[in-house]
């Protein structure tokens, strides 16, 4: 197995297209990473909460944000905006929505075999 790895988004091992989004992930050894274009009216109870039930997104999620900006309420009522240049952890239990009129795009990585929540294929 090699030690260094590298691959381009634009040669996304899969891509999913669930409502108001895309998602590239690229397989990187025992890891993956994501990128995530999310468009301007995306929000978690809308777009994936039909695909995949639960009354909250049950994946937690550690990232950046690379442009626009989004919005993230935790069922214990705390709630988080979050922007470019910002690295985020939204922990279970939650829902998030884009703000504004400007794609929110975040890269996010996850161990293979994790769940990714609301970005696996429907």
């Amino acid at each position: 197995m090699a030690n260094l790895y590298k691959k381009s988004f634009d040669d996304a091992d899969e891509v999913k297209s669930p409502p108001k989004a895309q998602v590239e992930v690229v397989k990187l050894g025992n890891m993956n990473a994501s990128r995530l274009i999310l468009q301007p009216g995306w929000r978690w109870s809308e777009c994936i909460k039909p695909v995949v039930g639960g009354d909250s997104c049950q994946a937690g999620h550690v990232g950046v944000i690379v442009a626009g900006q989004m919005t993230c309420i935790h069922d214990d009522g705390s709630e988080i905006t979050v922007k470019a240049g910002d690295a985020y952890y939204f922990a279970p239990g939650h829902d998030g929505w884009v703000d504004g009129d400007e794609p929110c795009i975040m890269y996010e990585i996850v161990e293979t075999g994790k769940d990714f929540g609301p970005w696996k294929s429907a």
